[in-house]
């Protein structure tokens, strides 16, 4: 059996069918990051993270392009992006309604420095958006890892797997200059306050993913579109590329404008709109030799995944821009959307007590491992309810289930179950069949009082997928402990902790070619060290 899975964009199981087998490309639509991820963002993003894990799995089967079946190793490049400009409160507005949401975080930082809820030895200046940026960037990168998720991992090694959109401004220029050069989108507006637009009704397909077609968005698309933007516009539905704006806080150079009359007043500074980016990021990563090489190419990404939320508009724009500059019939081959979590039955509530973030949760005691087992472990495609009572649930499967590798590393040899490991992958192929895969273990670890060593093995290759066990050696490894934050691939130690003791004293005592020296030794270990606040140093391996 090889994977089949539901595509949004065929609304159809089918076969999921990469480019390349053997290198299968994924972008993730990421978190904004001015505030704390909560459950229901991780919940989307575990859900990608499952995927990209059974992917690679040596239990998964995948169709090639030619009908015969793939089993052989395979990597999954997955992209994940950073959000750290042009998301507005009204992510539903087609003209970039609302305020940044950095100048939100602005104001909540002010107010938590003030009452003492951020400490004030915490080093973020609320009144620089990209300090906000990166403080809540880092902690979101300290909850992925804790919680598994691969593409964070891959970051401590490749950064250019979770790229920055503020690092990317020349990529989104150089897309709408192509999309303007090409008529598929058009300047509008007074000096001062223009803004360019794709051209929708240009992109025949337009309503494709999520439904909602040209005609249905005529009457300005549902209260999307502001009244006084509708009348510059050529079609209510048209979307920001990109907003001409000297008073906004984080803004750039805007893109040329091509045939502009000489006489009219040149753009002042800018930002982009919120779909550009995706478009920008994915292919300057994901196509081989980058934008322009996805031009050439007509490049298209084999997977790509986002919340329910993001269908529309998001993703639909993100595909009509895509197509428009690649010039290929589609983006991505197949469309991945998790659907909401809720919380005790209810929908999530900042007022309820309800949006939890993982700090809330391991701040309480509540094991990582547990939080991750209960965010995968209902279907993606069926809402999932998160509770304490399932939180309990799962810490106590968990548990059972290192106590089964710890009872099988201790017994015999034995051999392989075929046929537990035959159903689980059967299930897993079944479209992320989470639930039936999750039921055949527990059964099987149930009736196997006395494990093996090949129980136990077995077991460790669902585990390569399930995300679960791995993450007490993940946290011991990315946990602070003393000066070092150790990340995944370095084992801890008291060498490198007097090393880098030493280094920080040298540092002090400005013997700075001796705190050099320290630097290059443990290059040598291979080991890159990073400075981070607060006097620890962030160790990981070297590339």
């Amino acid at each position: 059996m090889y994977l089949k899975m539901y595509n949004t964009l065929t609304k159809q199981l089918e076969a999921f069918v990469p480019t390349n087998p053997q290198q299968v490309s994924f972008y993730s639509c990421g978190p904004t990051v001015y505030d704390d991820a909560h459950i229901g963002n991780f919940r989307s993003f575990l859900a990608a993270d499952l995927l990209r894990r059974w992917v690679e799995s040596p239990l998964c089967t995948l169709k090639n392009l030619d009908g015969s079946l793939h089993t052989q190793k395979r990597t999954v490049v997955q992209v994940m992006n950073i959000t750290d400009v042009g998301h507005m409160t009204d992510d539903e507005n087609a003209d970039g309604a609302g305020q940044d949401k950095m100048e939100v975080a602005a104001k909540r930082i002010e107010q938590a420095k003030k009452s003492g809820k951020i400490p004030p030895d915490e080093g973020i200046n609320p009144q620089d958006p990209l300090a906000i940026a990166r403080y809540y960037e880092q902690r979101f990168r300290e909850d992925a890892i804790k919680l598994g998720l691969k593409v964070a991992i891959d970051t401590i090694k490749d950064p250019s797997l979770m790229p920055r959109a503020t690092e990317h401004i020349e990529d989104m220029k150089t897309v709408i200059e192509q999309l303007l050069a090409d008529g598929y989108a058009y300047p509008a507006g007074e000096p001062g306050s223009r803004a360019i637009y794709f051209d929708v009704p240009k992109f025949k397909s337009y309503g494709r993913l999520s439904g909602n077609t040209i005609d249905q968005l005529k009457d300005g698309a549902g209260g999307r579109t502001d009244d006084t933007n509708t009348k510059q516009k050529h079609h209510p539905a048209d979307f920001l590329l990109w907003k001409e704006d000297e008073s906004h806080k984080m803004k750039w150079d805007s893109p040329t404008i091509p045939n502009q009359d000489p006489a009219d007043k040149p753009w002042g500074q800018g930002y982009p709109g919120w779909h550009i980016e995706c478009t920008a990021m994915a292919l300057a990563r994901l196509a081989k030799d980058g934008l322009a090489g996805a031009r050439k190419s007509h490049a298209q990404i084999d997977l790509h995944s986002g919340g329910e939320d993001n269908i529309f508009p998001h993703h639909e724009c993100e595909i009509a821009q895509s197509c428009c500059f690649t010039g290929s019939d589609s983006f991505a081959k197949h469309w991945f959307h998790p659907r909401f979590l809720k919380v005790e039955g209810q929908k999530m509530s900042k007022s309820k007590g309800t949006m939890y973030t993982l700090r809330d949760l391991t701040a309480k005691g509540i094991d990582p491992a547990a939080i991750r087992l209960e965010l995968i472990k209902t279907h993606y495609r069926a809402n999932a309810d998160f509770s304490m009572q399932g939180l309990k649930d799962s810490a106590r499967t968990v548990e059972r289930w290192r106590k089964f590798i710890d009872a099988g590393e201790q017994g015999e040899a034995g051999t392989t179950n075929q046929t537990i490991r035959n159903a689980v992958a059967d299930a897993m192929n079944d479209d992320l069949n989470i639930a039936g895969a999750l039921g055949t273990i527990n059964k099987w670890i149930k009736d196997t009082p006395n494990p093996t060593q090949a129980d136990a093995q077995l077991f460790k290759l669902f585990d390569s997928f399930l995300g679960t066990c791995s993450l007490k050696q993940l946290e011991q490894t990315s946990s602070a402990s003393g000066i070092a934050l150790y990340q995944p691939g370095v084992t801890p130690s008291e060498e490198i902790e007097s090393l880098l003791i030493a280094r920080r004293d040298a540092k002090q005592a400005k013997d700075f070619a001796k705190a050099d020296a320290i630097r290059d030794q443990l290059k040598s270990m291979g080991l890159a060290i990073m400075d981070k606040p607060k006097g620890q140093v962030e160790v990981a391996p070297l590339n």
